[in-house]
């Protein structure tokens, strides 16, 4: 039927004159157009003319299932799980076909962002604890980013705000780390030690659900875990001293910089500390909610892929190629899956971690204040502010930064206006930039001596 009409095409119908007006004349593609009967040839002329530059396809509309999949899959349990939150707007494009032109993407690997990784062992409290980092030196006096990341997340997680952050700051190290239970952090009883110095993420996830090791991972654990890692850095990479440090931590992680900056542990090098999108009111109203979503998640998927696609289709994470970078560090594939068609399972198990959720906020927003160093908070949105950091805000005790376009993963879906945020940051923090005026004591005397005269009036010349 189509090939039957023309372009000039027009039906009477209730007093409308409807036009089959075809976009391109290379394509099969057709518009229809209607208007009054007594519109003027002209005005017919004018819209063939405004029609015929539509293009030549329009976007299809995504099944109505998926939106309904995503907006379930995005809660405000976000600011404790580290998961997405789902904010419908115009610029959002929540209709766009992303996901399926995506899928056939490949995922990333931790050599296109970070030099080198460490495997730090160490033994405590009958434990064989085998810490994992990524790692990029700094050069000369650069500053030493360290990264922790949130609950049920990696190292990876900051893989391409690290990235870049060192297009800005070139000579700027990147420390992120394994937190304990996640990513290729092992830890084994020390009757059961591993010999494999090297885990992949399935080893350490196997060793760890044994159920031998009693999961610990209380603030107070993981603040020491923290520094413990910085400090093992040095000593393995052989520095004289620690560089300046700037601790920047999302969700979970936030909480952990914050009480490590709290306590001070790291001295006079530290010199600030950033939080991303977690603040105590937030995080402790999600608690409400938390187990809900964990409820309807998917607990497996067919393939690393399907896990890379689901993050991205649900908004958790919204840029696709850090999706591709830090999603394969959260699951692993079961040598003996339950079920075989769906043999990827997540590396944490984060309904275990329950009875730590609330140890982990509880104080946040006053240590934040009160802490030594320059601070800034990086949220999605304005509306996760609570009261005291409201106050603290309008007393100019933080810097405040807010990406309304971004989800709950700030530093994932924008790692280039991260990476930008933290380098100003740094900047405006670093002592070796600060000039101090001198001293009046020393103009006068230097003004003195450029008259020939010391410090007090009295001639300069030779005695005789």
């Amino acid at each position: 039927m189509v090939d039957a009409l023309q372009s000039d095409t027009a039906l009477d119908v209730n007093g409308l004159q409807i036009f089959l007006l075809q976009t391109s004349s290379a394509s099969r593609d057709f518009a229809i157009v209607w208007c009054p009967l007594e519109m003027s040839d002209l005005q017919k002329s004018f819209a063939k003319s405004k029609l015929a530059k539509f293009p030549p396809e329009a976007p299809m509309a995504e099944p109505m299932s998926h939106l309904e999949d995503a907006y379930e899959e995005g809660s405000s349990a976000s600011s404790l799980s580290s998961t997405g939150t789902m904010v419908p707007s115009p610029t959002r494009q929540l209709f766009a076909r992303t996901g399926r032109r995506q899928s056939s993407q490949t995922s990333l690997t931790w050599t296109d962002y970070f030099d080198q990784e460490l495997f730090l062992p160490e033994e405590v409290d009958n434990l064989h604890i085998v810490r994992h980092v990524y790692l990029t030196p700094p050069t000369d006096a650069a500053p030493l980013f360290v990264m922790h990341h949130g609950a049920g997340s990696s190292g990876l997680s900051f893989a391409t705000c690290a990235e870049e952050i060192r297009k800005i700051l070139p000579k700027a190290g990147i420390l992120s780390l394994d937190a304990r239970s996640h990513g290729r952090t092992i830890m084994t009883t020390l009757d059961n030690k591993t010999v494999d110095e090297a885990p992949s993420t399935a080893a350490a996830a196997q060793a760890e659900s044994s159920g031998q090791v009693e999961l610990d991972l209380s603030l107070e654990t993981l603040s020491r875990d923290l520094v413990h890692v910085i400090y093992q850095t040095q000593t393995r990479m052989g520095w004289e001293k620690l560089p300046d440090i700037i601790l920047v931590g999302h969700s979970l992680g936030g909480a952990v910089i914050t009480d490590v900056a709290k306590k001070g542990e790291l001295g006079p090098k530290l010199l600030a500390y950033a939080v991303l999108d977690v603040v105590e009111g937030s995080a402790m109203d999600a608690l409400q909610s938390m187990e809900k979503y964990l409820s309807t998640r998917p607990t497996r998927f067919p393939s690393l892929l399907s896990g890379i696609e689901w993050h991205t289709r649900s908004r958790t994470i919204r840029n696709t190629t850090s999706a591709r970078a830090s999603v394969p560090s959260l699951l692993y594939e079961e040598s003996e899956p339950s079920d075989p068609s769906r043999p990827w399972v997540w590396r944490t198990n984060l309904s275990a971690t329950k009875p730590f959720w609330e140890n982990w906020f509880v104080g946040l927003s006053r240590k934040f204040l009160d802490a030594r160093g320059g601070k800034l908070l990086l949220l999605a949105g304005t509306d996760r502010l609570d009261k005291e950091l409201m106050i603290g805000q309008m007393q100019g005790k933080y810097q405040l930064q807010v990406f309304p376009e971004a989800g709950h993963f700030v530093h994932e879906d924008q790692p280039a206006k991260t990476a930008q945020i933290l380098a100003d940051f740094y900047r405006r923090n670093d002592r070796s930039a600060l000039v101090l005026p001198p001293k009046v004591a020393d103009m006068q005397a230097s003004a003195a001596m450029k008259k020939g005269t010391g410090a007090l009036g009295a001639p300069t010349g030779h005695l005789r």
